[in-house]
């Protein structure tokens, strides 16, 4: 596939998308880093011959052949690459990532965790998606560090040590507008 384009950045982001999505292994499927590092040598080679326009039937030939030989391969990497994303997101969100362990159905719950591919691994069983359901703190009225948080004093007092810990003072903020209100009287 040659990438038609006027813009030769454009042109190299389009290529390098599309071989990552083909040549996405990762540092834990290598034994050793430095093969993990000839092979993203070697991913990097074809990718600028691509974007140069050298040698590219040959590279498109290689790539088709590669395709084929792992294409279970690449499913797997591209279902742990979404799985990585989703939980990425859901911690972003600062929403645990849950699976629906309990085989009833929740409103919104499409096919697994998060609905990925999970293809099986050899033996049959199902490759495992997603993280383990995390606990779902009770509201108790405490903060993480057990202070009430609705109490007022424990606010205000929560906010000067917070200050005080970053170097900021009351003392500091009076001796600086003193200074200032003095300073613009001599100008």
């Amino acid at each position: 596939m040659v990438v038609a384009s006027s813009n030769p950045h454009t042109k190299e982001v389009q290529i390098r998308r599309r071989m990552n999505n083909i040549f996405n292994k990762r540092e834990e499927d290598f034994p050793s880093l430095r093969e993990y590092n000839d092979y993203l040598e070697e991913v990097e080679e074809m990718i600028f011959k691509l974007v140069e326009g050298i040698d590219v039937q040959a590279i498109e030939e290689y790539i088709s052949k590669y395709q084929q030989e792992n294409a279970e391969l690449i499913m797997v990497n591209q279902a742990r690459k979404a799985e990585d994303l989703a939980a990425a997101m859901a911690a972003s969100k600062g929403l645990p990532l849950q699976a629906d362990t309990d085989g009833g159905s929740q409103a919104g719950s499409g096919t697994g965790a998060q609905g990925q591919y999970a293809p099986t691994v050899p033996g049959g069983q199902p490759r495992p998606t997603g993280m383990a359901p995390q606990p779902v703190p009770l509201s108790s009225g405490l903060d993480m560090h057990g202070y009430a948080m609705d109490d007022e004093e424990m606010m205000k007092l929560r906010a000067e040590r917070g200050g005080r810990a970053g170097g900021w003072s009351v003392e500091l903020s009076k001796r600086r507008a003193l200074e200032e209100a003095f300073a613009s009287i001599w100008i």
